[in-house]
């Protein structure tokens, strides 16, 4: 799976020989990425990529998964490419090879000592993929192995349109029956018709599954989705959920009006975009504008379920870590303080992924203010994003474990138990 660590063990080497390990896969678009680390036999003439450390390349230090979250675009490829897995249902190819010497560049023209390819799946064995087309909703539900019932995800994704189906898959894997919803149309004619009761439509689409447990029910949103995430579990009639998770989100811009008035209401700050030296956006003073009095915001005190926020120290696209600040606040005032847990991860950016994806600090998007083709700079450093996108996946399904299955088994046994007693 795309969240396991591998391991990589090289023989039959002299002792003391430098070597290079190289990765290389081909994406969807057809465009080549690689890492590579230098290492350095020991006396057995062997490598292991679990406890030997990398002297240079894309990463140093002991990192066992360093050849796949550093991974880049190969030297020449269009600048700003992000990897994207579009067809969850066929493996990411990753070959790893090995290089005489400590090799920076020419990969290509070289013959590899030896190779080894591995398949990284986002679907394990017997999940089943659905697609949901009820209710005016589009979405795709991913079940897991065996007969079910199973506490249910609604997958809400950011602002760049399509249907994201890969975190969706990767949590069927983990027991979590998923549903990633398509909301982000580049149509405006269609954004006219996406409110709050779009997302209860699919909310509804997810709980009245047949394979679904009604009352163990989860809202999951990044970036844009987390903006959504915290108006509906906040106002809504429908979207009681057990818990929700919000990564590098806000709840500064309520989403009280369709997603066509909302991105009109945020043009009024497109003053607020700013370029750095390379000229690559930063987008995140949009959001983080000076309020009026009183501020417009979310009423995080009306939330009455467990809340986990992810966190970016460095996120160039969105207020995450002011607004999980100001979020806790306005929990302890309203006194559900108590439901409330933030991870904050230093030197990452805006697009925390599931664990091992590479780091992309800057990428090609459509923004949606000005309707034009940019860089957009999402931030942090390549090891500690790596770090963050492991350990709050870790974080993030502890905490769905917790408050879907735990929980539930839990109050299970209280109210048997409270019916033996009472006979």
């Amino acid at each position: 799976m795309v969240d396991e660590k591998f391991q990589i063990l090289v023989t039959n080497l002299p002792p003391s020989q430098k070597v290079t390990l190289h990765s290389l896969l081909q994406s969807e678009d057809n465009d080549l990425w690689e890492a590579f680390g230098h290492y350095i036999s020991d006396e057995h003439g062997t490598v292991t990529g679990i406890k030997d450390e990398s002297l240079g390349g894309t990463y140093e230090g002991t990192e066992p998964m360093g050849l796949l979250w550093s991974m880049r675009p190969i030297p020449g490829s269009q600048q700003g490419l992000r990897l994207r897995k579009r067809d969850v249902l066929s493996p990411t190819v990753v070959q790893i090879s090995v290089y005489s010497g400590h090799l920076s560049q020419g990969f290509s023209q070289k013959t590899p000592l030896a190779s080894s390819v591995t398949e990284r799946w986002h679907v394990a064995p017997g999940v089943k993929r659905l697609n949901i087309r009820e209710e005016e909703i589009q979405g795709t539900l991913f079940l897991p192995p065996g007969p079910g019932p199973y506490p249910g995800v609604l997958d809400l994704w950011g602002a760049g349109g399509g249907l994201v189906e890969y975190r969706s898959a990767l949590l069927a894997s983990h027991g979590f029956a998923s549903m990633a919803v398509d909301y982000f149309s580049p149509k405006e004619l269609q954004l006219q018709h996406i409110d709050i009761s779009y997302f209860e439509k699919a909310y509804k689409v997810l709980k009245n599954h047949p394979a679904i447990e009604k009352d163990r029910l989860a809202v999951l949103g990044l970036s844009f989705g987390s903006i959504i995430t915290l108006s509906i579990v906040a106002y809504s009639n429908v979207i009681k959920p057990q818990c929700c998770v919000c990564i590098n989100g806000s709840h500064l811009i309520p989403f009280d009006k369709n997603l066509f008035e909302l991105i009109e209401e945020m043009k009024k700050n497109v003053d607020k975009l700013r370029l750095n030296e390379e000229n690559q956006v930063i987008h995140r003073d949009v959001i983080l504008t000076t309020p009026p009095d009183p501020p417009v915001k979310v009423d995080i005190g009306r939330i009455n379920c467990p809340l986990l926020l992810v966190t970016a120290a460095d996120d160039q696209a969105f207020p995450a870590v002011e607004s999980a600040e100001d979020i806790e606040i306005m929990m302890e005032k309203a006194g559900n303080r108590q439901l409330l847990e933030v991870l904050t991860y230093p030197e990452s950016g805006h697009l925390i992924e599931p664990p091992y994806s590479p780091h992309f600090r800057a990428t090609n998007i459509n923004l949606q203010l000005t309707k034009q083709k940019v860089v957009a700079l999402w931030g942090g450093q390549t090891k500690p994003h790596a770090y963050a996108q492991e350990d709050s996946w870790n974080n993030i399904l502890a905490f769905l474990w917790k408050h879907l299955y735990f929980n539930s088994i839990l109050h299970s046994r209280e109210a048997s138990s409270s019916v033996i007693s009472a006979e």
